[in-house]
């Protein structure tokens, strides 16, 4: 017999326990439950179980009080519809039997369902068993070696090698359809990734030298298949028919649900298909994130194998009317969704995190690109397509789909497989179960469905986790190339962020998905402003006890217990419990006595006034949670108002408020006075202190009675809490929830305290939960109304990703607690014991004394039967307890007072063998730290104490340890303190320091700025979860945007830990009174963040280049796959993403400005030509033979791939060397940026002491600033000859120099430049390359200097430039608008003519992806953000100085456009070949202008300024103006000479002189009429 679980063969009886009814004998007397014995014990168990249409519909006679009165009793008898359902079955339920029956004989071929195995196949292995079996071995065979001939270079030729395989059922049996269907549609991605980024995608343009035979397809392909070999297309089609595909494409279940194999087959704890035991059977590339994304897909359906039964047994709860039967069920589907989001916080990008790792850059820059999908109408690879979503969608009755993700999600829907479609119809059509839940009233479903939806689609749940993941990763992908997301956004990116565009767009698909439980009118912020607010409390509860733990008798640290009851809140340990603290009616009291509210606790509180927003959403949502009727306007008293506002502690917006609105308060300016923000003190003292100085009229104004409007304005809502639950719930629904709280003390502010006051203040939630016993607390009469038994609390479930336990019972566990920390850990010893694990549970436990020692009693217990360990440190008691690993008890042991590290390093061996891992020979323990941040950092210093002195390993090396722990999410910290007191004495740093500190380079600091605050995160790396990454990701700028769209602001215990690592306030903005001193500050400050962000995302890219051996190697041999990762950094840095937008538009806009200035006070001062020293650096000969140099790489990646060995050595030191001077000149930049910010701080201090000299500053500070900038256009040549001295070719340092040599040769030869190089090399020695750097040094003496009107045509001409793309991005916004989804109805407008317009189909993931995949030689968003936001920002100046700017220009007729021309002239006739086509190089965005002259006006910039102000009636600002309106007088036809230039070849145009230049584009701008292929009026 064959269990079904295990798959092990026996006879007789089955293991121990073993519930399986055909373990039974044939012949034995035992039954099981009363069954029939034998193999079909299960369905004769079924049968019996069955149940008549009576004894389902109508079990027991209707009760009296319903029928008593009825005069019609027709509805007394159950519909036809519910007989027929009951007669025929659920329809979820008859969907997964037919597919269980039809399956496994026709090779699931409707796709994978069945109740065992839920959307996973049943046996991973078995489709390509048979493939493998069949003449389509050749395909698995080839995919199997994909990543080997990828990194050779040699993957076309070996597609093009294979054989033509039938794909008819004659060749192909059914069992091996989509292992056939996987492979084959890898490699037809595989062939459209390779003629996309074969090196030809970058620097080098043009056609493609590389000619493949046989490698098209039929003339009539459709576009999923056109230019694939025919040997791929032929059998993908039939097998995709067969299949029901009605087009072929790759699915994202292919590529994971159906592409992965098991490790360790009986690794089956808590279920077999987990990522850390899998591995995908045919990877693209074997990166690392590519295999991360894919497995945790895989593994979200494998948690979810038991989803698709439950939602079926749900269903047939709903149609039996079992609520007890449907609560059961629905508890076991929220224990399912809720480990969603673990499954996806497995990808890291913590480099640490071991095989967890997925490396952002890599993943962005190979498998992204690989799963751009065929064609834009089949589906892209996104996570929308995978089931567990779309059925979590359908069971939930998600009902908006208006989003950009909405559409999609039901594009894709569409294009599932049969089998999926059929069951999602059927749980959306038929007995759906939320409507049953909503109108059955019971509050514990309600709870329980509320958790559910919370916990897949909210702020904390998986949704939102992965939301925050997709953000971080999505900034590092982005920065280093890449614009989306695989599921993402395809929305058009206006602001060159697309990580920000992403995140709203994942926001709205949440709302969407949330709407029906939320409403549309809860949902009007974004879900990271939910984060630490109310909207987090989802529930009500009463507190029912207050239990002393200890022996104080003040409480210090109590339990509080919460009554759950009918509540249907669940919870598991390491959870959070959120809580809404109510204020103590001592600090109510104070309020309304001082404002005289006594007789006003139940008058409702207007809020309808803006003031009151925050109120109004409160009220709403309080509301929502009550269930009350959603048709009533909600409504507060003053009571609520009082309650549950924020009274204490006092923040400076609050002082202020209330000192503006008494005005003459001595009271609130000593507060005022204050060095340190929040006062300790509650809104009550302060009024106190203030009603004595006021006088009664004024205060009476100030406070009027007769309006309370004001109320809500002065008093925010509170935030909630969280505290860790400690307990277990034992039992399905827990009917109460314990927490462990300390009580908070502050010592009061001196200005609010009066006689008789105490001198401090408890906490306002911990005061709230754990008040102190021997103090009455108890409110006065008048003050509660009698309503205070009968107060229930917002209640909601936090959970932390990273404070759970360990999914193997059999892993040791180790906690580290003080205090309070304890907390969490009862939950744990709780869990732990009362399951029968068999893994080690280790309680450290630091104390101040044996009278506080928490919870004594039940951890002797514990200690005594021997399933907990416990080690005690007190800090202030020398009676010390010692545990005694024989007797299993706590002895009793006079010593010093000490510390938890003490106790630590008593049991070092034991603690290094848990921190660790498995692959280095240690336990590979799970290590929790609970406490506050002195306790952590006791605790960490144990462990580096421990191992420095048990294993003998170096301080780094702990570090490293301690550091492979936290990225393997081993040692968990719930880390919390009170919030930092802010002085404000401490120092300021100003942003010049804060760029400098980016620890991009090893041994240096890495500090961040968030709200006016800096924080030196060095040390906090080693353990972010996330990694050193995210983090790096905004180091050196201010991050305060990305924190508050990451909910880290409103996450009390992120900034309370952020505050242990603050060091210095940032320096505000200086206050210039002038507008054009404030703006050249923004300009400056805006061009120093560029640069840091690109100096930070380069370094991502460069260490990964410098230092992966692995990326470089595989199996020993050199990768070309490597070289196509440098050749596409070094093409954006030079083309897209680097120069463009350093030395762009942003450049000359702040060109622009400061000439202006210095200009406008002295009229004939020279000026350094900024630009044109750019422009000339980028098309000399070292640019073209740097850029040469790197279009060599791009020739490795294509037809010269098998040649890369020949020259590895000189390749890899090429890259070392080229990365350093990458790195070494943006942090020059970067430099020159930071002295020229110190000036601005240098001037602010002068213009302070003299207001009157501002002007004059604002000229001697534009000449110190113009100079920094010259600089960095000098830097930029010296880069360029720096980067030619650099070269691939290094014989010498090859293995066989003879062959790099001889190869070097044949190369030339085949490429028809060997005459050309023979000639140019032949003074030089072959092996000495380096030689011939001096022919690029050079030879300028002095910087070049021109006049504004020079300048002033070079703004003219950039903008010009900039609107081209600005019309092609508006031009793409316009067609990437999606449509309404089809089944809203929409207006049919008719057009002008009277012709219906023809509907498009709406943008999808598809477009995007495509998109993306052939973008490589367009721009960038980053580039379009840079130049269009400086484009506009310049038609602003010049519009607001265009009187200032003629009066300029009229001084300098002698200097005319000729000179300009004639100095810079045209690129070199050489760079044609290796510069960009579409301009984005720096070159040719910061070309010296050449606009086209007639013979009968002058040519001088004062044309240009004509220009500015002419055709008034067209456009916004100057640069609408721009547009010079074509005459019949031989007046200027407006083009520029880039648009002549599309009138013929650049080469005749490089050819000729420069006189002949200039008549050859006049004539042309002459011509009558537009030609078609010239570029259309700017629209600017």
């Amino acid at each position: 017999m064959s269990c079904p679980a295990t798959g092990q063969t026996f006879a007789g009886y089955g293991p121990r326990g073993c519930a399986f009814l055909g373990s039974l004998e044939a012949s034995g007397s035992q039954t099981l439950y009363g069954s029939s014995p034998g193999t079909r014990g299960a369905e004769v168990a079924l049968e019996k179980e069955r149940k008549t249409i009576c004894q389902v519909l109508l079990p027991t006679a209707p009760p009296k009080e319903i029928t008593k009165n009825m005069a019609n009793a027709d509805s007394l008898n159950p519909s036809e519809a519910d007989i027929l359902a009951v007669a025929l079955g659920a329809p979820a339920r008859r969907v997964l039997e037919r597919a269980d029956a039809l399956g496994p004989v026709t090779g699931w071929r409707d796709g994978w369902l069945s109740t065992k195995h839920g959307f996973c196949p049943p046996d991973p292995n078995a489709a390509p068993a048979a493939l493998a079996l069949s003449p389509g071995r050749v395909w698995s065979d080839i995919c199997s070696r994909m990543p080997g001939l990828i990194a050779r270079g040699r993957i076309r030729e070996a597609i093009l090698e294979l054989p033509l395989i039938d794909g008819s059922e004659a060749t192909i049996p059914d069992a091996a359809l989509w292992a056939a269907v996987v492979c084959l549609g890898i490699l037809a991605s595989i062939w459209r990734y390779e003629e996309r980024n074969d090196g030809h995608e970058g620097i080098v343009k043009g056609v493609r030298k590389e000619q493949l035979t046989n490698s098209h397809g039929e003339p009539d392909e459709e576009p999923e298949t056109i230019g694939i070999p025919r040997n791929i297309v032929i059998p993908f089609r039939q097998v995709c028919t067969r299949l029901g595909r009605p087009l072929p494409y790759l699915s994202q279940s292919d590529v994971s649900l159906h592409n992965y194999k098991i490790r360790d087959p009986t690794s089956i704890y808590p279920y077999l298909p987990r990522a850390e035991n899998m591995d995908l059977r045919w990877p693209i590339f074997k990166d690392r994130g590519e295999a991360m994304f894919l497995l945790c897909m895989a593994e979200v359906h494998g948690l979810f194998i038991p989803g698709p039964d439950l939602i079926a047994r749900c269903q047939e709860r709903v149609m039996e009317k079992d609520n007890d039967g449907l609560l059961v069920e629905l508890i076991k589907l929220k224990e399912i969704i809720d480990q969603l989001s673990y499954v996806f916080h497995k990808i890291s990008v913590n480099p640490h995190s071991g095989e967890n790792f997925a490396p952002p850059a890599s993943w962005g820059q190979g498998y992204a690109k690989f799963s751009a999908p065929l064609s834009k109408r089949v589906p892209a690879l996104s996570g929308l397509f995978l089931p567990v979503f779309q059925c979590m969608d359908a069971f939930l009755m998600r009902t908006n789909f208006k989003s950009f993700l909405g559409i999609e999600s039901i594009h894709l829907r569409a294009w599932m497989p049969l089998n999926i479609r059929a069951f999602l119809a059927a749980i959306e059509n038929h007995y759906p179960v939320v409507p049953y839940i909503q109108k059955s009233g019971d509050p514990r479903l309600i709870g329980v469905l509320d958790a559910i939806v919370e916990s897949y689609a909210g702020e904390k749940g998986f949704m939102g986790t992965h939301r925050y993941k997709v953000y971080g990763f999505l900034e590092i992908v982005a920065k280093t190339g890449r614009v989306e997301t695989n599921g993402g956004a395809g929305s058009s990116d206006t602001v060159g962020r697309p990580w920000q565009t992403v995140h709203k767009t994942l926001a709205d698909s949440m709302k969407e998905r949330l709407e029906p439980y939320r409403g549309a009118e809860s949902l009007d912020v974004q879900p990271q402003e939910m984060r630490g607010t109310y909207d987090e409390c989802r529930f009500l509860a009463k507190i029912v006890k207050r239990t002393s733990i200890d022996d104080d008798p003040h409480r210090s640290t109590g339990q509080v217990t919460f009554d759950l009851e009918n509540v249907g809140l669940t919870f598991i340990p390491g959870d959070r419990l959120a809580v809404m603290p109510l204020n103590s009616w001592s600090d109510v009291e104070k309020v309304v006595g001082a404002l005289g509210l006594i007789d006003f606790l139940d008058v409702t509180v207007p809020l309808d006034a803006p003031t009151a927003s925050k109120w109004k959403r409160y009220a709403r949502h309080e509301a929502d949670v009550k269930k009350l009727d959603s048709r009533f306007e909600p409504s507060l008293t003053v009571r609520d108002i009082l309650r549950k506002g924020k009274l204490a502690p006092l923040t400076k917006e609050t002082v202020v408020m209330i000192h503006s609105m008494v005005q003459v308060s001595s009271a609130t300016l000593q507060v005022l006075g204050s060095e340190t923000w929040p006062v300790v003190g509650s809104l009550g003292d302060l009024l106190m202190a203030a009603l004595g100085d006021v006088p009664a009229n004024v205060w009476d104004q100030a406070f009027p009675l007769d309006n309370l409007s004001w109320l809500p304005a002065l008093i925010p809502p509170e935030v909630p809490r969280t505290y860790s639950i400690s307990c277990f719930p034992f039992d399905l629904l827990p009917k109460s929830v314990d927490l462990t709280v300390t009580r908070a003390e502050h010592p009061v502010s001196p200005f609010l305290l009066f006689d008789g006051q105490p001198n401090s203040r408890p906490g306002v939630c911990s005061g709230f939960l754990n008040p102190d016993p021997t103090v009455d607390g108890s409110p006065r009469h008048p003050l509660t109304a009698g309503k205070e038994s009968t107060e229930t609390v917002l209640i909601g479930i936090s959970r932390p990703l990273n404070f759970q336990l360990p999914v193997s019972p059999a892993a040791p566990v180790a906690m580290f607690a003080a205090g309070s920390g304890i907390a969490p850990f009862r939950g744990f010893w709780q869990a732990r014991l009362n399951s029968g694990v068999i893994g080690r549970n280790i309680l450290f436990l630091g104390v101040q004394s044996r009278k506080k020692f928490l919870y004594k009693h039940e951890l002797r217990d514990h200690v005594q039967s021997g399933k907990l360990e416990l080690h005690v440190a007190f800090s202030r008691d020398t009676a010390g307890l010692v545990y005694d690993p024989v007797s299993r008890d706590l002895v009793e042991k006079t010593m010093e007072p000490r510390y938890i590290d003490a106790t630590i390093i008593d049991q070092g061996p034991t603690v290094c063998d848990l921190i660790i891992s498995t692959k280095l020979g240690g336990l590979g323990g799970y290590l929790y730290i609970c406490g506050s941040v002195s306790l952590y950092e006791t605790v960490m210093r144990g462990f580096r104490k421990a191992l420095y002195q048990f294993r003998a390993v170096t301080t780094e090396g702990a570090d490293e340890l301690l550091a492979q722990a936290f990225a393997e999410r081993r040692c968990m910290l719930d880390v919390f303190m009170t919030p930092r007191v802010m002085s404000e004495k401490e120092p300021f740093i100003p942003l010049s320091e804060l760029s400098r500190h980016t620890g991009h380079r090893q041994g240096s600091r890495m500090w961040i700025g968030v709200h006016g605050s800096v924080y030196d995160v060095t040390e906090f790396l080693p353990i972010h979860p996330g990694g050193t990454l995210i983090v790096a990701g905004s180091a050196g700028i201010d991050a305060s945007v990305t924190f508050d769209e990451v909910a880290h602001t409103t996450n009390p215990e992120v900034m309370s830990l952020l505050g242990k690592y603050f060091i210095g306030y940032l320096t505000p903005k200086p206050a210039f009174r002038t507008r054009e001193l404030n703006d050249l500050y923004d300009g400056w400050v805006d061009y120093l963040r560029t640069t840091v962000e690109s100096l930070t995302t380069l370094s991502f890219e460069v260490d990964t280049l410098k230092k992966d051996s692995k990326l470089w190697f595989s199996d020993g041999l050199l990768s070309t796959h490597a070289i196509r990762k440098l050749y596409q950094l070094q093409s954006r840095f030079l083309t897209l993403t680097g120069f463009p937008v350093l030395f762009g538009t942003k450049l000359q806009e702040l060109t622009l400005t400061l000439s202006f200035y210095v200009a406008d006070h002295d009229q004939e001062s020279l000026l350094p030509d900024i630009v044109g020293t750019i422009t000339q650096a980028g098309s000399s000969p070292a640019a073209v033979a740097a850029r040469k140099e790197v279009a060599e790489l791009g020739e490795f990646v294509s037809n010269s791939a098998t040649s890369a060995p020949a020259f590895q050595h000189g390749i890899i030191a090429y890259t070392r060397n080229i990365c350093e001077l990458d790195v070494r000149f943006i942090e020059q930049i970067r430099e020159e940026l930071c002295q020229g910010y110190d000036v601005f701080l240098r001037v602010a201090e002068v213009v302070q002491a003299y207001p009157s000299k501002e002007k004059q500053a604002l000229y001697k500070l534009s000449v110190t600033l113009i100079g920094f900038l010259a600089r960095i256009a000098e830097r930029v040549e010296s880069f360029y000859t720096e980067m030619a001295a650099l070269s691939l070719y290094q014989p010498a340092s090859e293995v066989n120099p003879a062959r790099a040599r001889w190869k070097f040769i044949q190369r030339r030869i085949k490429d028809g430049s060997f005459f050309i190089l023979s000639r140019e090399m032949s003074p030089f020695n072959l092996d000495n390359p380096t030689a011939h750097a001096t022919a690029y040094e050079s030879k300028r003496s002095k910087r070049q200097t021109v006049s504004f009107d020079h300048i002033l045509s070079q703004a003219v001409s950039s903008m010009s430039k900039a609107t081209p793309g600005t019309r092609n991005a508006r031009r793409n916004e316009s067609k990437s608008r999606p449509e309404p989804h089809p089944n809203q109805s929409y207006a049919q407008g008719i057009s002008a003519g009277g012709t219906p317009p023809v509907p498009s189909r709406p943008l999808r993931l598809a477009d995007t992806h495509t998109a993306r995949a052939v973008a490589s030689s367009n721009s960038t968003s980053f580039e379009d953000e840079s130049i269009v936001k400086a484009a506009n920002r310049m038609s602003r100046f010049m519009t607001g100085k265009i009187k200032d700017l003629r009066r300029l220009s009229k001084k300098f007729d002698n200097l005319s456009l000729e000179h300009a021309m004639a100095r810079y002239g045209s690129p070199l006739q050489n760079e044609e070949d290796y510069s960009s086509e579409s301009g984005s190089s720096a070159s040719s965005l910061l070309e010296t202008p050449r606009p086209i002259r007639d013979h009968q006006r002058s040519g001088t910039r004062h044309t240009a300024v004509e220009q500015l102000v002419g055709s008034q009636g067209s456009g916004d600002g100057v640069a609408s103006r721009f547009r010079v309106q074509g005459s019949s007088g031989g007046s200027e036809s407006g083009r520029t000479e880039r648009s002549a230039r599309t009138l013929m070849s650049r080469s005749d145009l490089q050819a000729a002189t420069f006189t002949r230049k200039l008549s050859v584009l006049q004539s042309t701008a002459g011509s009558s009429g537009r030609s078609r292929d010239s570029p259309k009026p700017s629209h600017w």
